[in-house]
Formats: C-alpha cells, structure tokens, sequence
C-alpha cells in the first residue's frame, strides 16, 4: 500500500513523519509480525525504546522488509539505568546493533531522570558524528526542557510526552514552538481511559465525517502540528490509523476537543517523588 505521509522538519533538517508506529507494550514475540504488517500498511517511521525489550524483533522486520534505508525513520530510546556520557554511548551502539542498524534517525532520553545531562552531551556528539540524524527528549516537563536547551547549548530536536484529547498539553506545546522543538505525542488514545472510543463529541465528529473517533483522534493531533505514533497488533486498525490525509476537522470540531481537555495525566506525573524514585530503580540489563 502507498500511503503520502506528510513530513515534519526538524530543527536538524531532519525529515520526520508525522505519523508512525509504536511498538509500546508490544510483546517481543509479537513486534516482528505487527511491524511487518504496519510497514505493509504504509508506515516508514517506527518507534521504540531499549526499555520496551523488542529492538531486535523491530530489527528483524526491517531486514526482511526491503525498504531501502532511506525510506524509514526509526526512534529509540536511552533508558535511565544508561544516563551517562559513557553509558549512553554504550547504550547508543548496543540499540543499533540489536535494530541491525548502522544509524539512528531519532534517538531520546526516556525519562528525565539519572544524568541525563552526560548523556544529552554523547548524544549531541553522536549528531556530529553523523551516526544519529536527531536527539531529542521524552516526558519532559517545559521547565526541564528549557533547562536542558539553555544550559547544554543544543536544543532538543524534538519532545515525546502524553498528549490526548483529555490531556491536551497545550502550555508544553507553545514552548516547543517556541523553541523550534517537534512535539511528539504517546498515548494519543489515552489507552481507552475515560472512556475515549465511545466518547460522545469524539464519535458525533467522527459520524460527520465517516471516521472513526481513533481516526478522529489522529486527525486532531495532526491539525495540532503533533506528531503521533499509535499502536495495534491488528492489521485493519493499523491501516485505519493511517488513513487520516483524506478529511479535515472544521475549527468548530477542533474547539469541541478542547473542551474534552482535563489538564491532569491519565497514567502519572514525572514530577511525582514516588514516580522518580520507581522509575529510576528499573534496571533493564545487568
């Protein structure tokens, strides 16, 4: 399947599209299969972290697919245990050896703990280098963010953090903006919290525009100047995901949206000590 996906530039002059697929929660046995059948759906731009265990099944999948390199943008992440300037290049190297890859196109700070300024400093020599097209950040609050820019003297290419309808982190978007950093989204369908899929102003838009509300979803995201990168393991949602190029939501609809927004994350808060202090605890190799 031929699908156009539109392209955001980055503050590298990077291409990234702004639709993609991640492979969160996906279990290893599982992800070969799921990004075989999203690269068949159209999708050139896979997400995933070394924390998430499934790099070398991703790697299987671009191997066997035959894309040529240059077609695919592929992100993962630096966990906490490799903060570090040291650590992280090894981190670096350990990821693209289990995506059998000789380049990164995006490569972020999971979470903004650890010494994440170590790493920032390898990963903007893994930039120059030439082995990493873009480094960027995840869950990163504005204030951390700017701190991180302002201190190292090399912005963040781009920010990953929750953003859904009932989330929408409109403050965080303005200072990526601000700043010339792509936010990115995860968790778009907010996991089916609050109930989303039957949400009553999502499938009313939807109705009106015979989509449905994940389609909806994505659209709004898009029109938001977000990048997203949804997952399923299913085929027909996969090709349903990308299917969003086709409508557009009129700025009623787009205001109705904001109204959903509640300003509170649906899963937790990385300022929370308690957060902090569990996530910075997971060890994910010896």
């Amino acid at each position: 399947m031929s699908v156009e996906v539109p392209q955001a530039i980055l503050n590298t002059g990077t291409q990234m599209p702004v639709l993609g697929f991640g492979v969160f929660q996906i279990p290893p046995e599982e992800t070969e299969q799921a990004v075989t059948a999203a690269l068949a759906a159209g999708y050139r731009h896979i997400d995933t972290a070394a924390a998430y265990d499934n790099e070398e099944a991703v790697g299987r999948a671009l191997a066997a697919s035959g894309i040529a390199r240059e077609e695919l943008f592929i992100t993962t992440k630096l966990w906490i245990q490799d903060a570090g300037e040291e650590s992280a290049a090894r981190a670096f190297d350990a990821s693209l050896q289990r995506l059998g890859l000789d380049h990164l196109d995006l490569y972020l700070i999971h979470q903004p703990y650890g010494d994440y300024y170590g790493a920032w400093r390898t990963m903007r020599r893994l930039v120059e280098d030439g082995v990493l097209k873009a480094a960027g950040v995840s869950n990163f609050h504005a204030d951390r963010l700017v701190d991180l820019a302002e201190r190292s003297g090399f912005v963040p290419a781009v920010n990953q953090i929750e953003t859904h309808p009932y989330y929408q982190r409109q403050g965080a978007h303005d200072v990526m903006v601000e700043r010339g950093i792509q936010h990115e989204a995860w968790g778009g369908f907010a996991e089916g919290r609050n109930g989303l899929f039957t949400d009553p102003a999502l499938t009313a838009i939807g109705a009106a525009h015979e989509k449905s509300v994940a389609q909806v979803v994505l659209r709004w995201l898009f029109q938001r100047d977000i990048v997203s990168i949804p997952k399923s393991t299913k085929p027909e949602r996969m090709a349903e995901n990308i299917d969003i190029f086709d409508f557009a939501l009129t700025d009623a609809e787009m205001d109705r949206i904001t109204g959903l927004d509640t300003g509170s994350s649906l899963f937790f808060d990385h300022r929370d000590p308690a957060m902090a202090s569990r996530l910075g605890g997971v060890r994910i190799h010896d």
